[in-house]
């Protein structure tokens, strides 16, 4: 199995009762399924079969912790589901499943990935809504904030077109249009004053 630098400091940082549970885990791992990949998920190390997560092990002040993925489908009520891991509080390597147990795990987890449904398709992208007809004549009449509002980003865009179309007296979308198409001019977005710099 490749070594991954990311993991390695993990475990060099970690508490020193945590590196060699840490340590006997990756090997574990090593040993049973040679053909896993290690990475970091939610600044843990954690193991993947194909791009599935198979188990994560994280190492805290007190205690470390071991996760399988699909932990309830392995292990039934013994995986516990809280912030302890499955396997409870680890202290030491005494407190781990023997390596039988824990080779067979890995095993059985390495299966229940390789039938596990694939990451869901992306969500296809919103379609943009209509513009108003008075902010089509205002951005014509103005070519710097047409160009501008032309180079934004979808979510831009739509942040001015839903606002226009959200004003529900025709005072309140002129005066909106007027500040849309000034601030577009200015290569500003809607909402600029709130963005962190």
């Amino acid at each position: 199995m490749p070594r991954d630098r990311r993991v390695d400091a993990y475990i060099e940082r970690a508490a020193e009762f945590a590196r060699p549970i840490l340590t006997h885990i990756r090997e574990r791992v090593d040993a049973a399924l040679p053909e896993a990949e290690e990475t970091l998920k939610w600044g843990a190390p954690a193991f993947t079969l194909n791009g599935k997560i198979l188990l994560g092990m994280a190492a805290f002040k007190q205690h470390a912790a071991l996760n399988f993925w699909r932990g309830q489908e392995l292990r039934g009520s013994e995986a516990k589901a809280d912030g302890m891991g499955q396997f409870g509080r680890l202290m030491s390597l005494a407190d781990l499943p023997d390596d039988a147990e824990l080779d067979r795990l890995i095993s059985e987890a390495a299966e229940l990935s390789r039938t596990a449904p694939g990451p869901r398709p992306p969500k296809p992208p919103r379609a943009e809504p209509d513009m108003h007809p008075a902010f089509a004549e205002a951005l014509a009449a103005a070519p710097a904030a047409a160009d501008f509002f032309a180079r934004s980003a979808p979510s831009c865009r739509r942040e001015y077109l839903d606002w226009i179309a959200e004003a529900k007296r025709d005072e309140t979308r002129t005066k909106r249009i007027a500040k849309a198409v000034e601030q577009l001019a200015e290569g500003k977005k809607l909402n600029w004053k709130y963005e962190k710099c």
